[in-house]
């Protein structure tokens, strides 16, 4: 599986792809063997091991035909979106133009293993904490009964990626000339699309 990523567009900085995958941590796996093509939305965590190394953890329930897939693949990718618009050639300076679509992606490979029980249960933990925050009455792993926690890990197969690979795509408008890119952040910002136009901002067309 490959993804095509124009020298201007290409994003090697491995802090830039770190921040923006946990950033847009919901996420995509995919895996292929012998059953054919599988796919989950999930959310994922990212971590760095002691021995250096990034891995993202996850998990699927065991009745997603996946979770068996996960078992006998070899190689898994996870996509990582964020934010993404259409872009109006009618904000360019200089035409002839076409439209297009801005966005960016990152594209994780890697090896992946088995979690056992005690390190999914510390996965379900930093996933609820990260997510429930603060809030009122936020819900807590620790607060749940016990059966019923039991029951919930029983039923779904958690992993983790070791990262071999990741390629990051952002398409921000770096191909136009300077002045054009600045008139898409603008129209971009707008529009609604504040995410997107101050990404854009960030990277820049080369000079």
């Amino acid at each position: 599986m490959s993804l095509y990523v124009p020298a201007h567009f290409r994003v090697e900085d491995p802090d830039t792809l770190q921040a923006f995958i946990a950033a847009n941590a919901f996420g995509t796996l995919v895996t292929a063997g012998p059953g054919g093509l599988h796919v989950s939305h999930i959310p994922f965590v990212m971590q760095r091991g002691d021995d250096g190394k990034l891995r993202l953890l996850g998990h699927v329930a065991r009745a997603n035909p996946q979770a068996d897939a996960l078992e006998a693949a070899t190689e898994v990718v996870a996509i990582f979106q964020g934010p993404h618009a259409y872009v109006s050639p009618s904000w360019y300076e200089h035409h002839p133009a076409v439209p297009t679509w801005n966005y960016a992606v990152a594209h994780v490979r890697g090896r992946l293993s088995p979690l056992d029980e005690f390190a999914l249960r510390d996965l379900l933990g930093e996933l609820s904490a990260s997510y429930e925050g603060d809030r009122p009455n936020a819900w807590r792993i620790d607060q749940v009964p016990g059966e019923f926690l039991d029951n919930m890990v029983k039923a779904i197969s958690g992993f983790a990626i070791e990262v071999t690979r990741v390629d990051g795509k952002f398409k921000l408008s770096q191909n136009r000339p300077g002045d054009d890119a600045r008139r898409v952040a603008d129209a971009l910002e707008r529009e609604g699309e504040e995410e997107l136009a101050t990404l854009m901002r960030a990277h820049p067309p080369a000079r």
